[in-house]
Parts: structure tokens; sequence; C-alpha cells
């Protein structure tokens, strides 16, 4: 059997898709789906039942890519490994959003690279759910941490851990709110402040964070707009710190500056909100030695950070 047609096949298995496949393999859609046809003509079985968006394995087409996809996963790992340089590490490539990889999945993985016999060489990128589960799926990376389960055969994820959100900002702004003395202290107020009054420090002219937290806790929208956009959550705790105005953010990251007395905490719900963060990787690729110990290892480690 030809493994070419293999190949293919798998692609189209893990796509769920001839057009998706065709652009994974750098075909053709028709170049896809005649290979398709020649390797069901070997067989003397239907792999696919076509749909009207994309198709669907049949049994014969699930045993079949379980059967073959780890042994051509391996090979594939072998050709990039290399056969003559055995000295040389395996890499793992991992992507993930940029705050949680760096703080969270970076420093756990550096503990498996090394040249002990099994130990990889390293490589990360940022990005955020929707790049880095595309990247996954074309082949750039090895393991993808997502904010989003995906869907389809050609990604398996994984629940990694939750992490809590906390609205917080600088004692400065907490011992304004609900003080009668602030009223006497900011021009043209009548009133104690509230949280509407407070500049907002956000990633994103969208207020995802700010808008998530307002949804979960009041059932409603902030009202203040972003006085303080910066794309990265470090920056808005580090402008929080320095009293830009409130922000939402994950309590691992802030727990520090909360412990110390640089932010605190504006509100704390009876159910705080939570965002769940997903391991992903491509269907199969986990007969890969060095994917495998990666994934099981940041599983493992996730269980300290919930």
């Amino acid at each position: 059997m030809d493994l070419a047609l293999l190949r293919t096949f798998v692609t189209v298995h893990r796509a769920g898709s001839f057009t998706r496949a065709a652009a994974l393999l750098g075909l053709s859609q028709p170049a896809v789906t005649s290979q398709i046809r020649t390797l069901e003509r070997q067989l003397g079985r239907p792999l696919f039942l076509r749909q009207a968006r994309g198709v669907t394995p049949t049994t014969i087409g699930d045993e079949l890519a379980h059967k073959a996809a780890p042994h051509l996963d391996a090979l594939v790992e072998i050709t990039e490994t290399g056969l003559d340089d055995e000295s040389s590490l395996r890499t793992l490539h991992l992507a993930g959003p940029p705050e949680f990889t760096a703080e969270r999945a970076l420093p756990a993985l550096t503990e498996l690279t090394g040249e002990d016999g099994q130990g990889f060489a390293l490589r990360a990128s940022f990005g955020n759910a929707e790049e880095t589960l595309e990247g996954l799926a074309a082949g750039h990376h090895d393991l993808a941490i997502s904010t989003a389960r995906p869907r389809g055969a050609l990604l398996t994820a994984s629940t990694l851990c939750d992490e809590e959100h906390v609205l917080v900002a600088a004692p400065s702004w907490a011992g304004q709110l609900g003080s009668e003395e602030a009223v006497k202290t900011v021009p043209g107020v009548k009133r104690a402040p509230t949280f509407e009054d407070v500049p907002v420090v956000e990633v994103h002219e969208s207020l995802p964070f700010v808008s998530r937290y307002w949804a979960s806790v009041f059932d409603s929208l902030p009202a203040a707009p972003g006085t303080v956009v910066v794309p990265d959550l470090r920056a808005v705790l580090a402008c929080a710190v320095a009293g830009a105005g409130l922000a939402v953010l994950p309590r691992y990251l802030c727990a520090a500056a909360l412990e110390r007395g640089d932010v605190v905490a504006l509100h704390e719900p009876t159910v705080p909100p939570l965002r769940t963060y997903f391991l992903v990787v491509r269907t199969g690729t986990l007969a890969m030695p060095h994917i495998a110990r990666a994934h099981e290892w940041l599983l493992r480690a996730a269980a300290d950070w919930c």
C-alpha cells in the first residue's frame, strides 16, 4: 500500500474535510479526492461518508486511522529528527497565550529539557486561541494551550485547569469606592463613586475580561470604556498597581501583588468567574514519546495550579 495514500487518508480523517486536508498537505482538492478514491478501490471499502460540510469516517475508516496514524506519525518524527545525528534532541513546539504559557507552562516544561536520554529542546510561540489551534492543525506546533475546546477529529483536547478571575485595583481606588469622604475629593461628584466611576485597564478595546466578569457576577455589561488598553495581562497588572484603574486578572497572576498590598480585591463573589484551559494535540501524535511526556507532565503540574 502506498504510504502517500495513507498519509492523505490520515490527514482527511483528522481534518474532517477534503478541502482542509488539501490545504494542510499542499495539494489540490481534486488530488486529495483522487487519492482517497484510489485507496478505497484498493481496500474495496468506503472510508468516508460525504456530507454537505466535510466528511465522516466509516467504521472501516476509523479502524484504519486508529491503526495507521501512530505509525505514520512515527515515520514523520524519524524524518524530522534525522538519522545521522544521534545526539540531537527532539524539539517540542509549544503554543499558547503569552501570560499563562510564560508563567505556568514554560517553567514546568523546562524541567524536561536537557540531554538525559528522554529530554527535548523546547520552542514556544504565543497567540490567541484561534491562532494557536490553527497552527497546531497545520503542524506548526506539537502542543497548544487554548481557552477554546476545538471541534472535530483533527485535534484532541484534555482539560488542563481552571483559572479564577479577580477584580482588582490599587488601594487608593479601593479607599474611594463607597466612601462618602470620597465625594468631597472628586470634583463634580454628588455621590460616593462606584465601580462604574473607576477607569478600566484591559487587554483589548472589547474589554473581554471585564465584560466576562460583569456578565457573570453582576449580570450586566460594564459602563466604563477602557482607559488603558495593553495587549498583555502582565502589563495590565503593572498599570493597575500604578493606579490607572480597575482590572480583572487571573488570580495566579496577581496573587503576589495582592499579598504585598500593591492591589486589593474590590469584590469577592461567592462563585468567582472561571476560565478553563485545554491542552490540545493533533489526534494520534501522543504516540510520539516527547509529545506524550510533555503532555503528561503538564497535566500533572496543572493539578497544583487550580
